[in-house]
């Protein structure tokens, strides 16, 4: 059943909100244990389906960033962790974020820790911002937690950014260049086929293959279609298995001109999410098992989880990045420098930095060379089409 609730806190603060329960004594419970005078306590009518997805919308980093930027503000003002949630609740935007943070609250006023609440709910908390939370509340620490976890995110939130920006002019000019294809195929083209059916000569073999092309985008364009959503359908298939993922991996970081700006993403990120982890206290094999994930590549992935079989055997984390075999020799020897001289965190961070930058100055790079290559492309191809086009003009006028 569920509660509707409305009480004064310690400070003479009324507050509203609601509760999951068995019975309005348990709702008392909960606010007596908050130290919460109750007003009243209302069933209400409306029912919360658990464990079901209600919204699809995804929650994105910068909503993340958000939320912990937001707590550690209210935290560092001393506001307590429940006014907290029920302040997020409000002001989150995203519905999906919006229920799994009302979804925490009242596991909170259930007497279940922060860290166990958020952990419900995977696809909203990561395991690295979970782990850290529980790293918070057994340390005493969880208001600076959030506010390396707001940096931490912030930086995530920015590289992609950047990573978006520099793609979307390329973009945007292959999705132009296609639909003016498409245009002059099946729209300007067939008004000139009377015409040169009609002058009796011979056409030229690059009017023929154009004929021939929009006749067949005319007449089979479902076709078409069918095989652009079959392509789309099977690399999102592939991506959802181990061996797609690790195929697909694989080509980010071996494909040239591609290869370099990934692994400096994925080195950031790694660095970045190890300094941090790391600084909070949780253990190696841990931290090892988390940045793992949050590197987001399966052979990078792979790589750590051997890993840590290593380190359980003796063997340094400077030795483990160097067999992996996929991050750039600088941070092999900035970690074996950290693990000497006992400040690991601080030099991941460092590094970390320096990456960022790299990455800022590695996609400048890709779009300068991938932008004039694009266009020479378009020029070519649409060069080709008006060119097909005039030949028989020309052979007309000469015949005239």
């Amino acid at each position: 059943m569920n509660f509707r609730y409305k009480a004064v806190t310690e400070t003479g603060k009324i507050i509203e909100g609601t509760f999951e329960g068995e019975s309005s004594q348990e709702v008392l419970s909960m606010l007596n244990g908050n130290d919460y005078l109750p007003i009243s306590i209302e069933e209400t009518k409306e029912k919360k389906l658990k464990n079901i997805r209600i919204f699809s919308s995804s929650v994105r980093k910068k909503d993340i960033a958000i939320f912990c930027r937001q707590f550690y503000t209210m935290l560092h003002s001393g506001i307590n962790i429940i006014d907290c949630l029920n302040i997020l609740e409000k002001q989150a935007e995203n519905k999906t974020f919006k229920y799994a943070i009302g979804q925490v609250n009242e596991d909170v006023q259930k007497g279940i820790s922060l860290s166990q609440a958020m952990g419900k709910h995977e696809k909203v908390f990561s395991t690295l911002l979970v782990s850290m939370v529980e790293a918070g509340e057994a340390s005493g620490t969880l208001e600076d937690i959030m506010e390396r976890m707001a940096i931490h995110y912030e930086k995530e939130n920015n590289i992609e950014n950047k990573v978006k920006t520099a793609f979307l002019y390329p973009v945007i000019l292959i999705i132009v260049s296609i639909a003016v294809v498409i245009f002059l195929l099946t729209v300007v083209m067939p008004t000139f086929i009377n015409m040169f059916e009609s002058s009796g000569s011979t056409l030229p073999r690059p009017t023929r293959l154009l004929l021939n092309m929009s006749y067949r985008v005319e007449k089979y364009w479902f076709i078409y279609i069918i095989i652009i959503a079959s392509i789309v359908s099977g690399v999102k298939y592939l991506k959802k298995t181990l061996i797609g993922k690790l195929y697909l991996d694989t080509i980010k970081i071996k494909f040239p001109g591609i290869k370099k700006t990934n692994i400096k993403i994925i080195t950031s990120r790694f660095t970045r999410t190890l300094s941090t982890l790391l600084s909070s206290g949780i253990p190696l094999i841990q931290t090892i098992e988390i940045v793992g994930k949050v590197v987001n590549n399966e052979v990078v992935k792979k790589g750590f989880e051997k890993g840590i079989e290593n380190i359980q055997k003796g063997d340094s984390l400077s030795t483990i990045i160097k067999e992996i075999g996929v991050f750039p020799p600088m941070v092999y020897s900035m970690i074996k420098v950290g693990e000497e001289s006992g400040s690991l965190d601080e030099i991941l961070l460092r590094t970390a930095d320096f990456y960022d930058e790299e990455v800022e100055v590695s996609l400048e790079k890709t779009t300068t060379m991938l932008e004039p290559i694009l266009i020479v492309i378009m020029a070519f191809v649409i060069g080709f089409i008006v060119i097909a086009m005039a030949m028989p003009m020309f052979d007309m006028i000469d015949t005239i």
